[in-house]
C-alpha cells in the first residue's frame, strides 16, 4: 500500500496535483492516480488545515468528499470551518493536570546539567507552579487558557526549562522567556548583543520566499547559540552532496519559535510594521504571528487589531485568524 503525506501549503493548486508532484512514472497519470485513491490503495495525510487559505481548504474538502472511499486523514488545530460531510471527526482532548505534572517530571533527565533547580527541588517547584496555574481564584477563561498552553508538549518543554532555571514561566510569553535566556548567554559567549532585528528580518524574508532552511552562512554564531543543547530552538541536518562534500542546514525546531522571530517585524510604531499588520491578515503563513500579537500589543492596539480582523473575516468569510484571536484576547479584556 502506498502512503503519501502532504504538507498543507502543497495543496494550494489541488490535492491531486500535490500528490502527482510526489510520485514518479505511471503513478503520476491522473486517471490511474484517481483510481488508486478511490480504491483505498493510497493512504493520504493532509496536515495543518488551519495553516492554509480558505480557498485551499475548500479545495481539500471538495477532494475528500469526491473520494469518500479513500483512506484520507486530515489534521488541524482548533478552527472554525465546515468539515467534509463524509468526514469522521476525532478531537484531541487537553491533558489533565496530573498528566501535565507527569510530563514536566519526565523532562528532568533531559534538562541542562547545570540547571539551578534539580531533583526533589525541581519536583516541588513543578507542583507549586501547577497549583498556581490551576488555582480556582482565576476566571474560567484564564483556567482554560492555561490548560490550552500546558497541553502543548512544545510549550511544556519550555516551561520545564524555565522552572529548572528558577524562573517563573509566563505561559503567554514562553518563547520570549526562552529567547531572553539564550540571548543572555549569547552576550556572555560572543561579547556582543544578539542581532535580533537583523536575524528577524532575515526570517521574515525566508517566510515570504517559502524557504525552510536558515541562512546559516550569514548567521553562524546565531545558529550555533540557537542549536545549543539547553535551548534546542533550531535543529540541523547533515548530508553529502553528489560530489561527496559535507553539507549542513539549520531549521527551526517548531513554527512557534519561528513565529517569535517573525513577530518582531510586526511590532513598533514604524509605518512598515503597522502596514504588515494589515497586509498579512489573509496570509496563512503568518497565522501564528497574530496569535502572539494578542499579548505583545498594548491592550488598546490589540483591540483595534481585533476589530480589523473581524471586519476582514466578515468581508472574506475567512475566519482562520479572527475567531481564535477574539478567543485569545478575552482574558485580557
Amino acid at each position: 500500500m502506498l502512503e503519501k503525506s502532504l504538507g498543507n501549503r502543497k495543496c494550494d493548486k489541488g490535492v491531486i496535483e500535490a500528490i502527482q508532484a510526489k510520485l514518479h512514472g505511471q503513478a503520476q497519470d491522473a486517471d490511474f492516480l484517481k483510481n488508486l485513491i478511490y480504491s483505498g490503495a493510497l493512504d493520504i495525510c493532509i496536515d495543518g488545515l488551519n495553516e492554509v487559505t480558505a480557498d485551499t481548504r475548500a479545495k481539500i474538502c471538495q477532494f475528500v468528499e469526491s473520494y469518500f472511499r479513500g483512506n484520507i486523514i486530515m489534521t488541524t488545530q482548533p478552527l472554525e470551518w465546515i468539515p467534509p460531510s463524509t468526514a469522521k471527526i476525532y478531537k484531541l482532548q487537553p491533558l489533565e493536570p496530573a498528566q501535565i505534572q507527569q510530563f514536566l517530571l519526565s523532562r528532568q533527565p533531559r534538562l541542562p546539567k547545570d540547571a539551578k533547580v534539580q531533583g526533589d527541588d525541581y519536583k516541588q517547584a513543578c507542583n507549586n507552579y501547577l497549583t498556581q496555574a490551576f488555582s480556582n481564584q482565576q476566571s474560567s477563561e484564564e483556567l482554560t487558557a492555561n490548560q490550552r498552553v500546558l497541553s502543548n508538549p512544545m510549550d511544556l518543554t519550555v516551561v520545564a526549562l524555565m522552572i529548572s532555571q528558577s524562573a517563573y514561566p509566563d505561559l503567554f510569553h514562553l518563547q520570549e522567556q526562552q529567547y531572553n535566556l539564550m540571548a543572555a548567554e549569547y552576550l556572555q559567549e560572543w561579547n556582543q548583543e544578539f542581532p535580533l532585528k537583523k536575524f528577524s528580518d532575515a526570517v521574515y524574508q525566508m517566510r515570504l520566499n517559502d524557504e525552510q532552511a536558515l541562512p546559516g552562512d550569514k548567521f553562524q554564531q546565531v545558529v550555533q547559540s540557537l542549536e545549543d543543547e539547553k535551548y534546542k530552538m533550531v535543529v540541523s541536518r547533515q548530508w553529502q552532496n553528489e560530489e561527496g562534500a559535507a553539507k549542513r542546514e539549520w531549521y527551526f525546531r517548531h513554527d512557534k519559535i519561528m513565529d517569535f522571530f517573525l513577530v518582531q517585524n510586526f511590532l513598533g510604531e514604524k509605518n512598515e510594521a503597522k502596514n504588515r499588520l494589515i497586509d498579512h491578515m489573509g496570509d496563512s503563513r503568518f497565522r501564528g504571528v497574530y496569535f502572539l500579537l494578542v499579548n505583545l500589543l498594548a491592550l488598546d492596539a490589540a483591540k483595534e487589531l481585533k476589530e480589523k480582523l473581524v471586519q476582514y473575516a466578515a468581508d472574506t468569510k475567512d475566519h482562520t485568524v479572527s475567531d481564535t484571536f477574539v478567543q485569545l484576547l478575552r482574558p485580557r479584556v
